[in-house]
């Protein structure tokens, strides 16, 4: 049974390995549980996920493996013999319970009754049930608001049913905080500026060879000396974005010291702009930015590359203005004059093969295309950082 609920696990994705399924069956064999499902449902999840962002996908492989089942009698019933359940009931017995349980008519007789008996029992609480609901249509249920606790027949959802850890996997769009925590891949530490921060080692150590006169050591702060061009699509299809994309332009400020960032609409052209209201007035020469910011930036692209292919290929492809020379051009020119260039791209990965313009974004960026998840932004950041 194990190994096929193992199977299962890792059917759906689940990191699950051999040491978590061994470290399972050393608990049963421990009775940490026994005879029920839910109490397995949570020994099993403990065991074999080891990161929350999987317990979805935990949740909807034991839905599947288990099905229809409310407790563990069913399951044990299935897989141990008849035969096997009596002798060891037996063995249990004093000869005289056994003497006893024969003139009862046997054990068949016993089982019999027991059953009679709590088929009797369920009824009548059925029965207590159907009344008090009739009394009192809205009233809340024994176990909760709605009834929703599990009770003795247990009809209640089950709890991996519920699917309350969905939020937490890796593949959701993100939050500002979740943000700031895959950027923070890009780093490159070093003290730098002035000496701001107290050095309690070289204090120590001064103060001893200073015959233990106090001398007061400062150095500098150790900060992020990642230098970042940031470029965002604004406008057309990327009003869509904007949520997301005002979290990752707010968690990039706090997170990189040396960056700057700009703005285009569809695609990179001889110009962009720095502030939105003014960009008919205000536009920056884009060779001006190639020229101006050395080679060690890195440099992310923002969009979601949706557009007319020719406004990528063609001169004069810009459906605000006439470009000189086609936007992929330009793509190249950032190629060559920076060693690291990412695309984020916030629509869905699963959609990009539909659309040409962003096969042939890609393509200018030498497959650097991420999704805007958490783990599209790990991802890039990793590449960044190389």
């Amino acid at each position: 049974m194990l190994i096929n609920f193992f199977l299962t696990l890792r059917r759906y994705q689940v990191p699950a390995t051999i040491r978590e399924l061994m470290d399972l069956i050393a608990a049963l064999k421990e009775r940490v549980i026994y005879s029920s499902v839910d109490d397995f449902y949570l020994l099993s999840r403990t065991c074999m996920v080891k990161d929350e962002k999987n317990y979805d996908k935990f949740d909807r492989a034991f839905s599947a493996y288990f099905k229809g089942l409310e407790d563990l009698h069913g399951l044990l019933e299935s897989l141990i013999p008849d035969e096997w359940l009596r002798r060891e009931f037996e063995k249990s017995l004093t000869p005289e319970e056994l003497r006893r349980i024969e003139s009862l008519g046997g054990l068949e007789k016993l089982i019999e009754a027991f059953r009679k008996a709590r088929e009797e029992a369920e009824q009548a609480e059925e029965g207590k049930g159907e009344k008090g609901e009739e009394g009192n249509a809205n009233r809340q249920g024994r176990n909760g608001p709605g009834g929703l606790g599990r009770g003795k027949k247990k009809k209640a959802k089950k709890v991996w049913d519920q699917r309350q850890y969905k939020n937490l996997d890796d593949s959701v769009e993100l939050g500002t905080r979740n943000i700031k925590l895959a950027l923070r891949r890009l780093r490159k530490f070093a003290r730098t500026g002035r000496e701001e921060e107290l050095d309690m080692d070289n204090t120590i150590r001064s103060t001893a060879h200073n015959g233990g006169m106090l001398d007061i050591r400062f150095r500098p702060e150790r900060r992020n000396t990642v230098k970042v061009l940031l470029f965002f699509d604004i406008g057309g299809s990327m009003d869509a974005h904007v949520k997301i994309c005002e979290e990752l332009f707010s968690a990039t400020h706090t997170e990189f010291k040396h960056m700057a960032n700009f703005y285009f609409h569809n695609f990179l052209y001889e110009s962009v702009w720095k502030d939105n209201r003014r960009r008919m007035n205000e536009r920056i020469p884009t060779w001006e930015i190639l020229n101006k910011y050395a080679r060690d930036y890195k440099v992310v692209f923002v969009g979601d590359a949706t557009m007319a292919p020719y406004e990528i290929t063609h001169a004069g492809g810009s459906v605000e203005h006439w470009n000189e020379e086609p936007g992929a051009m330009w793509i190249r020119r950032f190629m060559a004059g920076y060693e690291k260039l990412v695309w984020i791209n916030p629509t869905p990965q699963e959609t990009w093969e539909y659309s040409s313009s962003v096969a042939m974004t890609q393509d200018l960026v030498d497959g650097q295309m991420y999704p805007l998840t958490i783990r599209g932004l790990e991802e890039g950041m990793n590449y960044l950082s190389k």
